[in-house]
């Protein structure tokens, strides 16, 4: 990046890199702000984000560490992997974090602050059209020998049962 832009690299990084993530990360915790502002008791909203949230964890703990386990075998060496939560759903590390943000946000909503679901809508358009999903999946494609056939037969974000191969 540095060399591309020369002279001006300094004040593009400024504003590109480091301002630009300041915004996104100030919008994206509008609801955990406005959250610490409302001193009402615990709702079935908070509920229901605790819920999210303790599931999200869940799905990204548990997917890496299926993941992990299933790489350290010498035998799964290049093969793509699709047993457990992955059998469900090609990026279960991705949709765990869908729902942390969306938990965070039940969690933290209030009376008047349903405007901070920006925060969370945002990081699923990230997760799913920009750096997430979308980024992966092209480079798995070219480089992941039978990458395209799971695809086929696995949800890419959303866990569902796997289809059926005729």
């Amino acid at each position: 990046m540095r060399e591309s832009i020369g002279k001006r690299f300094w004040l593009v990084s400024l504003f590109m890199v480091f301002w630009l993530q300041g915004v996104i990360m100030t919008v994206v915790a509008l609801p955990v702000m406005a959250g610490q502002l409302d001193h009402s008791p615990l709702s079935g909203w908070a509920a229901l984000g605790l819920g999210l949230w303790t599931v999200g964890l869940l799905f990204e703990t548990i997917g890496d560490y299926q993941l992990a386990h299933f790489k350290s075998e010498p035998i799964n060496r290049g093969r793509v992997m699709d047993r457990g939560l992955w059998r469900y759903t090609r990026h279960p590390n991705y949709f765990g974090d869908f729902l942390i943000w969306w938990g965070i946000f039940f969690a933290a909503v209030g009376e008047g602050t349903w405007w901070t679901a920006i925060g969370p809508l945002i990081m699923s358009f990230l997760l799913l059209r920009v750096s997430g999903v979308t980024l992966l999946e092209r480079s798995l494609q070219r480089s992941k020998e039978g990458y395209a056939e799971y695809m086929t037969r696995t949800s890419a974000f959303f866990p569902w049962p796997p289809h059926r191969q005729l």
